[in-house]
């Protein structure tokens, strides 16, 4: 009989899960009141108003310089020392003030900054690179 009794005696334990939440809410609480709610600000844009007028385009200066240095003004071939020549010309003709630089993808450093040389003795122009 006494056997019996032993297997009576053994109490089920549970753990109490109660202190636990409380910890968890207290936590939860404290970092809820502690963290800093910083509103990001942005750049305001302010976009161009639409037009209906049909713009007249200015033409742009185009150089193109290829893998070989060689120079393409507007589609037609120039020697790097005529270019200034020709960039006079085309100003004398049309009202521009944008020159873009195109060089190919593996044209030396060397010919893009001699034709940018050339392009800065122009000071009315604004040098842009392309691809």
């Amino acid at each position: 009989m006494s056997r019996k009794n032993r297997v009576h005696d053994v109490e089920e334990s549970d753990v109490d899960m109660t202190p636990m939440l409380d910890i968890v809410f207290i936590l939860l609480i404290f970092f809820i009141v502690t963290t800093s709610f910083v509103k990001e600000e942005g750049l305001m844009i302010s976009k161009p108003e639409k037009n209906n007028q049909p713009s007249n385009p200015t033409p742009t200066i185009v150089v193109k310089i290829s893998d070989q240095g060689l120079i393409n003004f507007n589609g037609k071939m120039v020697d790097i020392e005529r270019l200034p020549a020709r960039i006079e010309n085309f100003l004398a003709k049309n009202e521009t003030s944008t020159a873009v630089v195109i060089p190919g993808d593996s044209t030396q450093y060397e010919h893009v900054v001699k034709v940018i040389d050339q392009i800065k003795t122009f000071s009315q122009l604004t040098i842009a690179i392309g691809k």
